[in-house]
């Protein structure tokens, strides 16, 4: 983790449609109003849904956007082969959270590219990294919606972040659909729970 406990950065991936740029946002206002700088950064493979996603998020970070390789202190993936794609940019040190709920790219539907079992992803990872990999589509679906799923994952991280919880929860309910507040506010919640 970073030397300095108010700098943190965090790399988040997965594919368009999953809520990877809600979740990078959420974290990044909540530090801002915590009057802390942040950097970021999107990059888009293919945004439409099914195309690779990365956010780069650096609280407290005077630098440039773009987090360096083996730079971060986190990676986020909304996605199991996402966390394998952005692992480089995971410092030796730093955690994998990660959501083992698969989506499958065309290549893969079509018969066209196989897709590695998400045991052996996550077995994989471990030998380099400390990883917390769990369903966080079902936990959301569980919390009343799956397309929370970003939520949930955001709950998760924050207890790594340098970030109070209460400013996470108050952009959750600032920055979703009204009418999914609680389903929201759970999901972050249970998130959360499997790390404490």
């Amino acid at each position: 983790m970073s030397s300095k406990a108010s700098e943190f950065d965090l790399v988040i991936s997965g594919v368009g449609g999953q809520g990877t740029i809600l979740a990078s946002d959420i974290i990044g206002r909540s530090a801002v109003l915590e009057g802390k700088g942040v950097r970021a950064a999107e990059t888009h493979g293919m945004a439409q849904r099914g195309g690779s996603v990365v956010n780069h998020v650096r609280i407290g970070c005077e630098l440039g956007s773009m987090i360096p390789l083996k730079g971060a202190d986190c990676l986020l993936a909304l996605e199991p082969v996402e966390a394998l794609r952005y692992i480089e940019f995971l410092a030796d040190d730093g955690v994998i959270i990660m959501n083992t709920e698969s989506v499958y790219p065309v290549t893969v539907t079509t018969g066209k590219a196989p897709y590695p079992s998400v045991d052996s992803i996550v077995e994989k990872l471990k030998e380099t990294h400390r990883v917390i990999a769990f369903n966080a589509t079902e936990m959301a679906a569980k919390a009343g919606s799956r397309q929370a799923m970003n939520v949930v994952l955001v709950g998760a991280v924050s207890n790594f972040l340098p970030v109070k919880t209460e400013t996470l929860l108050e952009r959750v309910k600032e920055m979703v659909p009204p009418k999914t507040i609680d389903t929201n506010v759970k999901a972050f919640e249970t998130g959360r729970s499997m790390v404490e």
